[in-house]
């Protein structure tokens, strides 16, 4: 399908999407996930143009990962998000086959910044990032308490099965890594029991995910990774080293604590278990290592040569030095 051929079809759909829309101006795609499109279209409209997005994965490409939910889950959890008052664009529409637009939807954009560099950094986010780490587990709190008979299917995680799953694909790759079989054998020495309850978790909370204004978090993107299981995941994800982009103090996103994230998930009405959230950080370190060493595989093996996995695969290394630090801590982190 050729770009003229898709914002034709786009043109064609915006009066489903937004009703009374004349058309669609400004088409573009922007960067993203190897397996998803992002497009943004301002549609055209009576009352003044909208700001949309569509995100589709493009007919032909075939099937998505075993972990992912699939665009139709992931559109149903951002609309079950915006009606329960968390901070989520609005979903217009989720594709048909007759749209011609293969599988995907269509919702409302929410401007503000995704950029880590930015947030961290740029002076007008400073206000923002000062309450952000409270304010992030606020809203974990409430997407764990969105009810499970709402949701939609859902695979169901536990930590056992993380640990089988990434030891098979560690062990697949054929490299061998002692700090990754080290943190292996740690989160299997370290299993807890069942939480009392499995709830929604999110499953990719985390930078390029979160749009970020002056005024503070303003939406949680990118559901694909939804799953039931722990909700203390979500929490020890957050915390990775890998997402805090050079600012290691601040364990939450390179921007907070983990105490303010722990007093905005019970101010939510959560309960922290922060032994448990230890192991999902270790667990979501390791995870993002492995997944660095896939795109590494990719890369050498291909068909996909590009640079950008070259240079997310070159990271593993970095992770390597995350579980160290995790595993066997020498001072206060």
């Amino acid at each position: 399908m050729t770009d003229a051929s898709l914002i034709e079809a786009l043109t064609a759909l915006a009066p489903r999407c937004y009703p009374g829309a004349t058309g669609i101006a400004h088409a573009q795609r922007l960067s993203g996930g190897a397996s998803q499109e992002t497009w943004s279209f301002d549609v055209q409209h009576p009352l003044g143009a909208v700001g949309a997005i569509m995100r589709r994965e493009p007919p032909g490409y075939g099937a998505a990962p075993e972990r992912a939910a699939g665009l139709a889950a992931e559109a149903a959890l951002m609309q079950l998000a915006h009606d329960a008052g968390i901070p989520s664009p609005r979903v217009r529409h989720v594709l048909r086959p007759e749209d011609g637009l293969g599988q995907g939807f269509v919702m409302d954009r929410v401007e503000g910044e995704t950029i880590p560099r930015r947030i961290l950094r740029e002076p007008q986010y400073a206000e923002a990032r000062a309450g952000l780490a409270r304010r992030l587990g606020e809203v974990l709190a409430k997407i764990h308490r969105l009810p499970r008979a709402a949701l939609p299917p859902l695979r169901q995680m536990t930590a056992a099965l993380e640990i089988e799953e990434m030891t098979a694909e560690h062990r697949g790759f054929g490299w061998p890594r002692p700090v990754f079989e080290l943190a292996l054998r740690w989160l299997r020495e370290h299993l807890p029991e069942e939480p009392e309850q499995l709830t929604l978790v999110h499953g990719d909370f985390r930078h390029g995910n979160l749009i970020v204004g002056e005024d503070g978090l303003r939406a949680v993107l990118d559901w694909e990774l939804a799953h039931v299981g722990d909700p203390m995941e979500d929490l020890g994800w957050i915390c990775v080293n890998s997402w805090r982009f050079g600012e290691i103090d601040h364990p939450v996103g390179g921007f907070g604590s983990r105490e303010e994230l722990f007093a905005g998930y019970v101010a939510g009405g959560g309960r922290v278990d922060a032994a448990r959230v230890k192991f999902w950080e270790v667990m979501g370190t390791l995870r993002w290592g492995i997944m660095c060493c896939g795109m590494m595989q990719r890369f050498r093996d291909g068909p996909d040569h590009s640079l950008e996995r070259a240079m997310i695969g070159r990271r593993a290394s970095e992770t390597e030095i995350d579980l160290l630090r995790l595993l066997m801590p020498r001072g206060s982190d």
